[in-house]
């Protein structure tokens, strides 16, 4: 849908699913800027495509595991994120996702839902006591401190794991640095907040998960495949681990066989970011990057390699 405004020629894409590949490669050719989903993979191949006025790549998410950003870089190619705005309701998805498990709520929306409901009974449905327990945050960045800040409302001690201490965010959310080890033996709930990297593909594994306590929660609103789905699996079906929270997927959009089916999992359509608000700000977060570039700036949103 090709449209003009603040003097750029746009290209708009109508439908908001993924575009497929071969429909990507042919429209980004020639363009001077690309606003990219998570979905998009931004390669040489794509670079390629697009040939030599490309200037930059606006994602449209925070993370930006889908984009070769030292590729970008070696040709001159600017790629920017939305990093801020979207903080908050991810950060209330995630809790959302903890809360839910904790407290069962697929299970008991399911039994009321099915008419099946016989009335209370004083040991229904058991949950996991939220207050009071210990949560083990992995990525203390501005997600993860906001998951943080609403723990301690909870009454909940914090521990986190980072690849560098953290001293400010530790005196303004309470939290306490521990090692990886130590944090999933001692956390009542986990909760992913790293970016996706080689390092770490799969962090949460089968010895990862035997760490954790049987009792335990993990909630995942980062990337999917920081999780190894199949040894979650494993862990959940055999009672080593309580229950799950989920918002990505390791092969999204496709389940590993065996997951839609337990009972201990809560799980959401990647909408960590899915208000209006949030979604409203990124949006022109990209839009304000590409005319920044196009304009001679540099976009404060830049990613560096």
């Amino acid at each position: 849908m090709p449209l003009r405004t603040a003097g750029l020629d746009v290209d708009m894409r109508p439908e908001s699913t993924p575009i497929p590949r071969a429909e990507l490669l042919t429209a980004v050719s020639g363009a001077a800027a690309l606003v990219s989903l998570m979905s998009d993979r931004v390669d040489a191949e794509l670079l390629d495509a697009a040939g030599p006025r490309l200037r930059v790549v606006a994602n449209f998410a925070v993370g930006h595991d889908n984009i070769d950003v030292t590729e970008c870089t070696r040709r001159g190619v600017v790629v920017t994120n939305t990093p801020d705005v979207l903080t908050g309701a991810t950060a209330e998805h995630a809790f959302a996702l903890l809360l839910a498990v904790a407290r069962r709520l697929r299970e008991g929306d399911q039994l009321v839902r099915s008419g099946d409901w016989a009335g209370w009974e004083p040991t229904q449905l058991l949950g996991r006591q939220v207050s009071g327990s210990v949560l083990g945050i992995v990525g203390l960045g501005r997600i993860g401190a906001a998951v943080a800040a609403r723990a301690r409302a909870f009454g909940m001690e914090v521990l986190y794991h980072n690849r560098r201490p953290a001293p400010e965010l530790e005196r303004a959310t309470g939290a306490r640095m521990a090692s990886f080890a130590e944090l999933l033996s001692n956390s009542d709930f986990v909760s992913l907040h790293c970016p996706l990297t080689p390092a770490t593909h799969h962090l949460v594994d089968a010895d990862a998960l035997a760490l954790m306590k049987p009792t335990a929660v993990l909630v995942n609103t980062a990337r999917g495949a920081i999780v190894d789905e199949a040894a979650l699996i494993t862990a959940l079906s055999t009672g080593a681990l309580w229950g799950a929270g989920l918002d990505v997927f390791e092969h999204e959009p496709r389940l590993t066989p065996g997951l839609a089916e337990l009972p201990n999992v809560v799980l959401a359509p990647h909408t960590g970011s899915a208000t209006e608000a949030a979604r409203d700000a990124m949006a022109r977060l990209c839009a304000e990057a590409v005319v920044t570039e196009l304009g001679g700036g540099l976009p404060p949103t830049t990613v560096t390699g």
